[in-house]
């Protein structure tokens, strides 16, 4: 059973295509990367996942389970969980109001102090995420996906607008994250793609123009040529 498979997928915005008879299979424990240029329908494709957005045509299978037509909400229940581009946190409260919150709502077991200390941010427990580094926050965005105990993580750039360091740490964390949780990521830092992905999958116009492995990506003559090192913001 795969973890996440996307059969026929089309999605038109106002007559543009934007994803065009899309298929995308990945296997349990999987770190898959997704990459190319703005306006690839990248940002679309995991709308359509998360349930954010419907497509019209098309089926989207977690874990052998047929979501297409499930809420977000529901897709959450069944281990699915998201990051987005722009964090989506609450920034008046601190940063362990904001832990605890996510642990209610998620009616989680977990010990918001041990939860903290094991990833390293305890000691800014009482900070207001609004003061916290744009990195920092970056960090606490991808400990309230974890909170949901996920099955599968979708990271939409996770280092986007960070520094190097503050991606380093980032990327660490995600290379601790245990392998029976699936990790799909869209990112436009290849250093951050080659060190995480076990696959990668390069988009173009809606389509798949390349997949393969982190070494068979960074010799492909087209992806050499075109997507490695493009930067900014997905338009779509």
């Amino acid at each position: 059973m795969k973890a996440l498979e996307v059969k026929d997928i089309t999605k038109n915005y106002g007559g543009l295509m934007v994803l065009r008879h899309f298929n995308l299979s990945v296997a349990p424990g999987e770190r898959r990367a997704i990459i190319g240029p703005n306006g690839a329908g990248k940002t679309t494709l995991f709308n359509i996942i998360s349930g954010v957005t419907k497509p019209d045509s098309g089926r989207v299978h977690v874990f052998g389970k047929n979501v297409t037509r499930l809420s977000p909400y529901h897709r959450a229940r069944l281990g699915l969980a998201r990051t987005f581009q722009r964090n989506n946190l609450f920034f008046s409260l601190s940063l362990l109001d904001n832990i605890n919150l996510a642990l209610h709502v998620n009616r989680s077991r977990l010990n918001a102090k041990d939860f903290l200390e094991n990833w390293g941010l305890y000691h800014r427990r009482s900070v207001k995420v609004k003061e916290l580094s744009y990195g920092e926050q970056r960090q606490v965005e991808l400990l309230l996906a974890l909170v949901q105990s996920p099955r599968l993580m979708l990271l939409d750039e996770p280092t986007a607008g960070i520094s190097q360091g503050e991606s380093q740490v980032i990327t660490e964390m995600i290379q601790r994250l245990p392998r029976e949780v699936t990790v799909i990521i869209i990112e436009h830092d290849m250093e951050v793609v080659f060190n995480l992905a076990d696959r990668i999958t390069v988009l173009n116009r809606g389509q798949i123009l390349y997949e393969g492995t982190r070494d068979e990506v960074k010799t492909h003559p087209a992806v050499q040529e075109i997507y490695l090192g493009s930067t900014g913001e997905e338009d779509n």
